[in-house]
């Protein structure tokens, strides 16, 4: 009886339907996803969320990502609800070895953190890329530090190479049981940096620096791909693995909608947008002698149904009470039927706050409904060039009914916010990072490299569980405890609940700590450092709770 199959899912970041030469790019060279595309069953009409954190949620979970807290990369909304049962959870259970390398972006802290949500191994960065606020001080692309299960770990080399490494090793020394491996490099997430031999070529013939740079990641992630597939084939297992290959959503950096340079296939709109070019991305299902090689699918399908069609293609049990928002296409992917059932997909970006129709498209068959008034008709008008909605106001009516009703049954989550928890024993102690913050005032940042820059002068507060009363130390900082740089602040507060502390400062020192007693349960904790000279006023970035 033939095995299980192993199953590696890749997720690259930012990179478009369009950013692969299989699919038409005129400048770039993607030999090994072209190869990969020809060997597989690839979605061709296939969508998820415009950003990164509601992508990854609802792939990990098969539902739509707000109903797990999920529905923005910040302001503490990309928290995965920790009841949520994710992929690695079911595969774990069916007996697999799991890990997951590279960007997770749906909570850093415990229970959030990959290792906690049925990882058995994880080497990953912190935040939505290198260099980000939670990340390790420092991290540039290069020799960075990464956290391996939880603790920072000096990796030697560039970073999608450390991650595909970490992968083949696991791979290796796991590859006579079944295994699942979720390998989701921050390539090519800005900043765009690729060793210069990637993006030589690329400058050489014309291409202006940034999108070069963006290229060369996608020129370094193809060899890399190579690499895997020759490992596996090493090891006699490239039939005993389904391979996926996929992105979070549209491009970044391959093209410029304002000025129509670099390639999109066609499509309108980039990341961030509810045009199809924001939320259209490839989607390959690799599986030798057991999916059919070449095969494309045109019907509609999203983030939510790739879960459910992974449990029935690896024919895996399922032990855990699960209401997908998806289908499984594994029928459809093998060629056993050839229609799916006429649904309405959700696609959306909501601010902090959610509001009905803000940056929210609904795909039904042929149509797109864009922020509850723009209808475009995809089979005539695949770049999205003509609303027709005052042509077609029945079918707007029809349309804006499945939203009403997907906007109703989302109620209930819209109003909880996910809380931090602090005073566990699994983190002593537990970071608070700004990139978390419910915003008050300014705009947060959330790179590194803009914590120096006056306009990024901010505050907000964390929603914060305390898991046990007592007593506990709050201390604040500028700047994380491995960088040690001064605050800068003359004052500081703490601010929990109702109630206030506070104590003078001076600048030179790098921490301000605060011994005080909470009670139990979820509450506030927002932070104040200023300084009367300059005029400086904002949040402590960086907030580290222990339980004393």
């Amino acid at each position: 009886m033939r095995r299980q199959p192993n199953l590696i899912f890749i997720i690259t970041d930012d990179q478009g339907y369009g950013d692969i030469a299989y699919h038409g790019n005129p400048d770039l060279v993607t030999p090994q996803l072209d190869q990969m595309a020809r060997e597989s069953v690839q979605l061709d009409n296939h969508h998820h969320d415009p950003l990164c954190s509601p992508s990854r949620a609802a792939l990990l979970t098969g539902q739509y990502a707000a109903r797990n807290g999920v529905w923005h990369v910040i302001h503490g909304r990309h928290l995965l609800d920790p009841a949520a049962v994710t992929m690695a959870d079911i595969f774990s259970a069916n007996g697999y070895r799991t890990a997951m390398f590279g960007k997770w972006h749906l909570g850093d802290n415990n229970p959030f953190a990959p290792q906690c949500r049925g990882f058995d191994e994880t080497l990953c960065h912190r935040g939505g890329g290198v260099g980000e606020l939670p990340d390790f001080w420092g991290n540039n692309y290069f020799d960075d530090v990464y956290f391996r299960n939880g603790e920072p770990t000096r990796c030697a080399g560039y970073c999608t190479d450390v991650f595909f490494e970490a992968a083949l090793e696991f791979i290796e020394a796991n590859s006579a049981a079944p295994f699942f491996v979720y390998l989701a490099p921050n390539a090519m997430h800005a900043p765009h940096i690729a060793p210069d031999v990637y993006a030589a070529p690329y400058l050489k013939r014309g291409i202006l620096p940034e999108r070069a740079r963006f290229y060369g990641m996608i020129a370094n992630f193809d060899e890399n791909l190579g690499r895997l597939f020759a490992r596996l084939r090493a090891l006699g297992l490239d039939e005993d693995t389904l391979v996926v290959f996929t992105s979070d959503h549209g491009t970044a950096a391959g093209y410029d909608p304002a000025t129509g340079a670099g390639f999109n296939a066609g499509l309108r709109g980039k990341k961030g947008s509810v045009y199809d070019g924001g939320h259209q991305v490839n989607f390959f299902l690799r599986w030798l002698g057991r999916l059919p090689a070449g095969r494309r699918i045109g019907q509609l399908t999203a983030h939510v149904d790739i879960l459910p069609t992974l449990i029935e293609l690896c024919a895996l049990k399922r032990d855990y009470e699960i209401e997908f928002d998806g289908l499984s296409l594994a029928a459809l992917a093998r060629g056993d039927e050839s229609q799916l059932p006429e649904r309405s997909i959700i696609i959306q970006l909501q601010p902090d706050k959610p509001r009905k129709w803000h940056q929210t498209a609904l795909l039904k068959g042929r149509w797109r409904l864009v922020n509850g008034v723009e209808l475009y008709d995809i089979e005539r008008d695949r770049a999205q060039q003509y609303d027709i909605a005052a042509d077609h106001p029945l079918t707007v009516a029809a349309l804006q009914q499945d939203y009403d009703a997907f906007w109703d049954e989302m109620q209930d989550s819209f109003s909880q916010v996910i809380a931090i928890p602090v005073g566990t024993p699994y983190e002593k102690p537990a970071l608070l990072c700004a990139r978390d913050w419910h915003p008050t005032a300014g705009q947060v940042p959330w790179r590194q490299s803009w914590i120096d820059d006056p306009a990024y002068d901010a505050n907000g507060y964390w929603w914060i569980d305390v898991t046990t009363p007592g007593r506990y130390q709050i201390e604040l900082r500028a700047y994380p405890r491995e960088a040690d740089r001064a605050l800068g602040a003359t004052n500081a507060k703490l601010q929990i609940g109702a109630k206030t502390w506070s104590k003078t400062v001076s600048e030179s020192d790098a921490r301000i700590a605060f011994d005080i007693s909470l009670d139990g349960g979820e509450t506030s904790l927002q932070t104040y450092i200023s300084n009367a000279r300059d005029q400086r006023a904002r949040g402590a970035y960086y907030t580290y709770v222990t339980k004393l």
